[in-house]
């Protein structure tokens, strides 16, 4: 009976925690395929679509309907800036302003952080992923540095002459002038100035490293020097070593295109960097931005690693291309070979939209026939085919998922496998299910988009 007894309470115990070692509860790569995420011990697809770029600042009315919404559409990825910069007029400074209007670095805004707090409890709630950049460059020139806590004329802390910092830096922050980012030992070594960054990112990590469900990215489309992800990339496992902790980190460099030299400092250093964040492909359109996402798959096959694009450009009106462009750029990520794809913030995105919502909803639908790393991408079995015309992952002789651009017609090589298949045809913007069918193996089989725009095909054994 006590042994009996025993048994139940370890089973009950295991239950409660999830699995006998619960570092396998955290957002990790997947031991079985790398290229993908595992979270709670199961390997899971990454889709986002939310409408800003520092959802912690929201405010709960705001914030919890959206979630809500993400999730009840299998949407389980988000982006989150440790921003302040004031967009829409409720975002916070992590400081504490004093009554003569300066900030005291020395000294917190809770508000700021609780929401942060509340940020991190929602999203785990929901298993949502969150992606956190520590820096974003924006928030340090032009306008947003004016009235910024850092600026020394804003605080208490440290004058002009003692931190380095000028009043103004009106440059485009690519052109990396701020001498915020050369603080790090190894560059200027700006002890007054690195202090209190340092202080800001170990608070932080006190919220944070209680949650399973975070990533870690140094920067936003950083041109910074390599120094400098590399001193927060240590920094943040260091404080979650401490924590007895595992966390995955990354670094987001600014360069468009992914054979540069830039992109690898993240693609040759898996000892240092859990993944690579090729958001900045999304600048790119058609056959090249598929091209060039399957060279870094090619480049780190060796050591293959989740390649995340928490930003997907593309909405009409928008300074990075259109809808269209958008949609696409987020297929082919997905038919790739990404381990996650978000659509980013409005209006250089779709956000959290009718559009998004609806190319999360048909992935998912895809997930019911086959998961996405159980696919490979690659073109070799499709014939007739234009350039951008159609983009194939498959797992031949059992499924086959083409995601058509804009209408199209292929041929599928079916000859190895006499059998036969069923064939689904959805229509991406409307996220509905038009026709199925079925196809004889055996030959080329041909393929042709019911209509103009986005389409999926899925073809399956019977």
């Amino acid at each position: 009976m006590k042994k009996l007894l025993f048994q139940t309470i370890i089973l009950v115990s295991i239950i409660l925690n999830g699995c006998q070692n619960p570092g396998n509860n955290r957002i990790q790569p997947w031991s079985e395929n790398p290229w993908y995420w595992q979270y709670k011990g199961e390997p899971v697809m990454l889709l986002g679509a939310s409408s800003d770029d520092n959802l912690f600042q929201w405010p709960t009315e705001m914030l919890v309907p959206h979630l809500d919404s993400m999730k009840k559409v299998g949407a389980n990825y988000v982006r989150n800036t440790m921003s302040d910069r004031q967009d829409k007029g409720f975002e916070l400074y992590p400081f504490l302003q004093l009554e003569n209007g300066k900030y005291d670095l020395e000294q917190w805004n809770e508000d700021y952080w609780d929401r942060f707090d509340f940020f991190l409890s929602e999203t785990e709630k929901r298993d949502i992923i969150v992606q956190i950049e520590v820096w974003d460059r924006f928030d340090y020139s032009r306008n947003n540095w004016e009235p910024h806590p850092y600026n020394p004329k804003n605080n208490v802390n440290y004058t002009n002459k003692e931190s380095g910092l000028a009043a103004e830096y009106p440059a485009h922050p690519g052109q990396n002038k701020q001498p915020f980012f050369f603080t790090t030992p190894k560059q200027r070594n700006n002890e007054i100035l690195l202090k209190y960054q340092k202080r800001f990112v170990e608070k932080m990590l006190s919220y944070s490293l209680k949650h399973n469900n975070v990533l870690y990215c140094m920067d936003n489309e950083t041109s910074a020097e390599e120094a400098w992800a590399i001193y927060w990339a240590g920094l943040i496992q260091g404080k979650a070593d401490e924590a007895g902790k595992k966390v995955c980190v990354t670094e987001m460099w600014d360069n468009w295109d992914l054979k540069s030299e830039h992109h690898k400092r993240t693609f040759d250093h898996p000892d240092r960097y859990a993944f690579c964040d090729v958001s900045q492909n999304n600048q790119k359109k058609g056959q090249v931005h598929w091209d060039n996402f399957q060279w870094v798959r090619n480049y780190i096959s060796k050591q293959p690693r989740p390649l995340n694009t928490v930003k997907t450009y593309g909405a009409d009106g928008g300074p990075h291309g259109n809808t269209k462009d958008g949609i696409e750029r987020w297929w082919r990520h997905v038919i790739g070979g990404a381990a996650s794809a978000r659509f980013h913030r409005p209006p250089s995105g779709l956000g959290l939209s009718e559009l998004s919502m609806n190319c999360v909803k048909v992935a998912r639908e895809i997930e019911k026939t086959v998961k996405f790393w159980e696919l490979q991408p690659g073109n070799n079995l499709l014939s007739d085919r234009e350039e951008n015309e159609a983009y194939l992952a498959s797992n031949p002789g059992n499924v086959y998922v083409i995601f058509f651009t804009d209408g199209g017609e292929v041929g599928l090589d079916l000859t190895g496998f006499k059998t036969e298949f069923n064939l689904k045809w959805m229509e991406i913007r409307t996220g509905e299910t038009i026709s199925e069918s079925r196809v004889e193996g055996g030959t080329i089989v041909d393929l042709k988009a019911p209509d103009t725009l986005e389409w999926v095909a899925i073809l399956s054994k019977k």
